[in-house]
Formats: C-alpha cells, sequence, structure tokens
C-alpha cells in the first residue's frame, strides 16, 4: 500500500548511487532513475541534484524521506492490529519468513521454528541463510519478516528508524587450534599469544572478519590472513591440517576433526552480539510476535545450556 517509489528513494538515500540501489533492489539503474523521474513528477519537487557522476538528495528529498518512514511505521502498525483482530477468530495463522546468518539460523533459527511448530500448528516457518547486510534489506523489501543479525560496520544503527533491534543472545567466541598445538591449553590462553600464528577468516562479505580485526586489534596485533574459508567445517579442516587458528563460536559445534577449542582469557574476550531486526511498527503482529518469543526462548535455553557446560 505504501508507494514502491518511496521505498527506492530510501534505497538511495542508503547506497549512495543510482547503481549501488539498483543492485540491491534487483532492478536495472534505468529503471530505478525513472521511478524517481515519476516520483518527483507527482510530488512536483525536485528529489535529486546531479553532482558530478553522482546525484544529490534535495532539501525535497530529506522531507519526503522523514515522512516515508513514519508513513511505513504506520502501515506496520495498521498491518499488526488487523491482524490481531483476526487472530481473535482464527488464531495465530499465516507463513512467518526468518532470515539470519549461518550460526545463528543452526542454534537458534531451527529451535525456534521447532518451538513454533509445537505452539502454533497453523503457523508455517520459511528460513533464508544471508549475512546481515543482505538480512536488513530483506526486511525493507518485505522479503523476510524477522532477521538474526549481528551488528556491524555496515549495519544499520540500532537507531535506525526503519528497525526494531533488541539484543537476542551474547556468543563468546574461543580459539581453534590443531591438536598437539602449543596453544591448545585446556585452561586458556590470551588471544595476544595467537599474534605470530597465521590466521583462517574470509575476509569479503562475511560478519566474521570485522570481529576477529577488532578482537586482534585489541589485544594489540594484525592477524596475518593467510587462507580465506567461510564455512566453519571447512575451516575446521583447514585448522586441523595445521594452515592456521581462528576464532570459534561458542554457538557452533565442533566437527569430527582433529582440533580443540581454547577458551580466551583476559579484558575483554571477544564475543559477537546476535540481534533481532523487524521493521519498525511491525513486532505487534501476531506472526512476528511469534516468532520473537520462540527466538527468545531458544536463545534462554541455550544461554543456560551453555553456561553449564563451559570450564570455570
Amino acid at each position: 500500500m505504501i508507494d514502491h517509489r518511496l521505498h527506492v528513494l530510501q534505497a538511495l538515500a542508503e547506497y549512495g548511487t543510482v547503481t549501488a540501489t539498483a543492485a540491491a533492489l534487483h532492478l536495472t539503474p534505468s529503471a530505478v532513475s525513472q521511478q524517481l523521474r515519476l516520483l518527483a513528477r507527482d510530488l512536483g519537487v525536485e528529489l535529486l541534484s546531479p553532482e558530478g557522476r553522482r546525484v544529490r538528495l534535495t532539501p525535497a528529498a530529506h522531507i519526503v524521506l522523514r515522512h516515508t518512514s513514519a508513513l511505513r511505521t504506520q502501515w506496520e502498525a495498521a498491518r499488526a492490529e488487523l491482524a490481531q483482530q483476526a487472530v481473535s477468530t482464527e488464531g495465530t495463522r499465516g507463513t512467518l519468513r526468518m532470515c539470519g546468518v549461518s550460526s545463528a539460523l543452526s542454534a537458534l533459527g531451527a529451535p525456534a521454528a521447532a518451538l513454533l511448530r509445537e505452539t502454533h500448528p497453523q503457523v508455517e516457518s520459511l528460513v533464508v541463510e544471508e549475512e546481515s547486510a543482505e538480512c536488513y534489506r530483506m526486511l525493507l523489501a518485505e522479503e523476510a519478516d524477522v532477521a538474526l543479525v549481528l551488528p556491524g560496520p555496515d549495519a544499520p544503527p540500532v537507531t535506525d528508524a526503519r528497525f526494531e533491534q533488541a539484543p537476542l543472545l551474547t556468543d563468546r567466541q574461543d580459539l581453534l587450534v590443531p591438536e598437539g598445538h602449543r596453544l591448545a591449553r585446556p585452561e586458556g590462553v590470551e588471544l595476544a599469544e595467537a599474534a605470530g600464528e597465521s590466521w583462517i577468516v574470509k575476509k569479503a562479505n562475511n560478519d566474521t572478519y570485522p570481529l576477529v580485526m577488532a578482537a586482534c586489534t585489541a589485544a594489540g596485533f594484525t592477524p596475518r590472513v593467510t587462507h580465506q574459508v567461510k564455512e566453519w567445517y571447512a575451516v575446521s579442516s583447514f585448522v586441523a591440517a595445521g594452515f592456521g587458528i581462528c576464532l570459534m563460536p561458542g554457538i557452533v559445534p565442533l566437527p569430527q576433526h582433529a582440533v580443540v577449542r581454547v577458551p580466551l582469557l583476559g579484558t575483554p574476550v571477544p564475543t559477537r552480539r546476535f540481534l533481532t531486526a523487524v521493521r519498525r511498527g511491525s513486532a505487534a503482529h501476531p506472526l512476528v510476535a511469534a516468532g520473537l518469543h520462540a527466538l527468545r526462548d531458544a536463545a534462554s535455553a541455550r544461554s543456560g545450556a551453555s553456561a553449564g557446560s563451559r570450564p570455570k
């Protein structure tokens, strides 16, 4: 019901160029330009001003964007209220679309979907694995209703008016080393002791890389990345073969490889903080509310199990 061209204008404000906006929205640059021209014509204002090979948003465009955020929030709230009315006669039913990073979906998304199946048998869960930046895009494009994300350099701040974001789980990181490695000490090690090691982490399009860089910088060194591998099973294989070490999230189970998970000592211990993100105004929708409740229950169960199993 909200004019799709307003979403295009919001995307341009976020991505900065027509080309990047087109890629994010799966449109052609000419389609983006045409939609913005038509929106400007219908509003009777200039929305874009040429600036070299780029475009700049005019003051009028910023006014439109401010009202667009309010309109989208009100529309989400209206849909939520209408859905609540339907629940009173039909119960909670429909399709809940979740997206998130792989480790979060494995540890939290799957248990939450199982809980939903038990508590809301008329709700179907559809899950898509994506990196955090893509999850935010999917929320705005209404391709997903709930996202499991990690804050990072490219993520919207928690104050972003388009989203409601809430902490879900803090995931402590360990050091993963080969069996027999000098750092394979069950009592734990300081991260600074790994300064001279080779590291295995994928640099591009990966939520883990900024965490590794920040943790190692805080420990006083820059990691030497020698192999770029993303999937945890493959990462563990390379560690077992002696090609390097890595940070291993606490919620990721160890494969059957010759590796050792070593607790990290000192302050601060590297952690990932998972968030739930939904479109602002949609949290009260019965489907979204049920999904968020199931995720919180899954996170609570996970936190309790982790606290009981971690070495004192």
